[in-house]
């Protein structure tokens, strides 16, 4: 409890946004997953007895021996000792930076990504260096040379996202072995998040960093490329020391996941419904996708895309004289249309649109973009 005192909790801008408005709104693209599923269409017609006749009490605690079971013939080389199930991927970051990181610690993270990692690494009074992905040739890619400047023989953690969020960008396999080789020679542990893998246009799924490194965290869950936020199922997958250390944090936390939580996440895991899930994903994507990058042409007076590779995010740069938390403040007044200003993280100039709802839904939302921004624009 010693390390608590004196902390005082890094606000986290994007998450608080989100919460306020993404339920009172006529139209979000604030979200970063794809439009979710119904219970129903993960059963199957006639299937829900057995469902309704789950008894709602406590589960195993790092999740059922059923549910890591599946999990690890995902991960080469892993067992059910090396998984712990978490009430979504928010808690596996939680855990781990919470297990790793306290006042002086090094960690290493790469910019733009998902701020809950930032958040917690500032709140637990680390010492933060970030790296950052730059657009490069018409790629977002981590630059290199400036985390090999960042990492030094005291730092302890380096967190990436890969897929990336807030941009899509996928590191190539030569990158992810480059960052392994930076983290090997200072003994660095690496956290991978990889929430957004299955969801990528292309139909290859991303590399993951399991089985690349001896010290690697992989956290993910169902919240993204599985469109299945509300059942609040993530894992972590290490090695078996840290996996029974973690457990231990998790304790502190939520206990376990829920019955019908892990109940629901083995069904949606078993092979043949785990493809059918993902290509629903990845046509929603294929879909959508060409309506933004349309829309970002129409106006290429004030916008410009790299498009993402994977999950249903863009990360558009704008040409506008206005900070992206007001921009993105009058489209929420004017138009109850919620976005993602770039200053959640840590990015003025850039707005995150989600890009995974119904096709009418989504132009809609573009539309009322683009009536801001004509006011915007005006003499």
């Amino acid at each position: 409890m010693a390390r608590s005192i004196g902390m005082k909790l890094r606000a986290f801008e994007m998450e608080r946004w989100q919460s306020v408005w993404e339920n009172k709104v006529q139209y979000n693209l604030s979200e970063s997953g794809v439009h979710p599923l119904r219970v129903g269409e993960i059963l199957g017609a006639g299937n829900s007895n057995e469902f309704l006749s789950r008894y709602l009490g406590y589960v195993q605690s790092n999740g059922t021996e059923e549910l890591r079971k599946t999990l690890s013939t995902m991960y080469p080389g892993a067992d059910i000792d090396n998984i712990i199930v978490t009430n979504g991927s928010s808690e596996a970051n939680f855990v781990t930076m919470w297990s790793f990181l306290e006042r002086g610690s090094e960690v290493v993270i790469m910019l733009p990504n998902y701020m809950q990692v930032w958040g917690l690494a500032k709140t637990f009074q680390a010492k933060v260096k970030p790296f950052r992905l730059r657009e490069m040739q018409g790629e977002w890619k981590p630059d290199i040379p400036a985390l090999r400047k960042a990492v030094s023989k005291r730092t302890r953690l380096i967190t990436i996202c890969n897929p990336n969020n807030p941009t899509g960008a996928v590191m190539r396999e030569d990158t992810i072995d480059e960052i392994c080789a930076i983290a090997r020679k200072v003994g660095a542990w690496i956290l991978s998040d990889e929430v957004y893998r299955g969801a990528e246009l292309d139909g290859r799924t991303t590399p993951t960093l399991w089985g690349r490194y001896e010290k690697v965290i992989v956290n993910n869950g169902l919240s993204k490329a599985y469109g299945l936020p509300g059942l609040r199922i993530g894992w972590i997958v290490t090695t078996r020391d840290l996996a029974a250390k973690l457990w231990s944090y998790h304790d502190y936390t939520t206990i376990g996941p829920t019955a019908l939580g892990d109940y629901l996440a083995k069904k949606v895991l078993e092979p043949e419904m785990r493809a059918k899930i993902l290509a629903r994903t990845r046509g929603i994507l294929q879909k959508n996708l060409p309506i933004i990058k349309d829309w970002v042409k129409k106006n290429e007076e004030n916008f410009a895309l790299i498009p993402p590779s994977a999950g249903a995010i863009a990360y558009v740069r704008y040409n506008l004289k206005i900070n992206s938390s007001h921009l993105a403040e009058r489209v929420l007044k004017e138009k109850s249309t919620l976005i993602e200003p770039g200053d959640h993280f840590g990015m003025d100039g850039y707005l995150r649109i989600g890009y995974g709802p119904s096709e009418d839904y989504l132009r809609e939302g573009l539309k009322r973009i683009d009536e801001v921004v004509q006011k915007i624009r005006k003499p």
